[in-house]
């Protein structure tokens, strides 16, 4: 996660305080050591010691050394950025984005029979609601009259 160009002074629309800077910077150097490492145990323990690190200049009263330490870290990020950057599967830029269909209920339909007896309390809620889904329509809008085609 790169950190987002700073816009120009005048086109700026809300200032963001220091502590949340920090956050990002700390996610943006999660999601580095994420995609660096895919034993979770590795990246459990480099977590760890960034964390440590973080830690060490929590308490800084100074601001100006604290925006200065801020620039810097953010100066470490972009020198040592891993180059293929961590995304989840699902996610839009994942590679498994999109790939899960939906599966309409009528295709529950087309089972075998003995494939429906598999799951016989399933099937049989599912029967009675379809037929309560028919009746309602029924109710609501007439038999279903064919229409002569002209």
């Amino acid at each position: 996660m790169a950190k987002p160009p700073i816009p120009p002074p005048y086109l700026r629309t809300k200032l963001i305080p220091h502590a949340q800077q920090v956050c990002r910077l700390y996610k943006a150097a999660l999601y580095d050591l994420k995609a660096r490492h895919g034993n979770v145990l590795d990246f459990r323990y480099k977590a760890v010691l960034l964390r440590a690190r973080f830690e060490e200049n929590r308490n800084i009263k100074d601001e100006i050394l604290a925006k200065r330490i801020l620039e810097e870290g953010w100066k470490e990020y972009n020198a040592t950025r891993f180059a293929f950057t961590f995304k989840y599967p699902y996610a839009p830029g994942g590679v498994a984005y999109e790939t899960s269909t939906h599966r309409h209920d009528i295709q529950l339909d087309f089972w075998h029979p003995l494939e429906k007896l598999q799951y016989p309390d399933y099937f049989a809620k599912r029967e009675k609601r379809k037929q309560e889904f028919v009746e309602r329509w029924v109710k609501r809008y007439g038999p279903h009259q064919e229409e002569p085609v002209v």
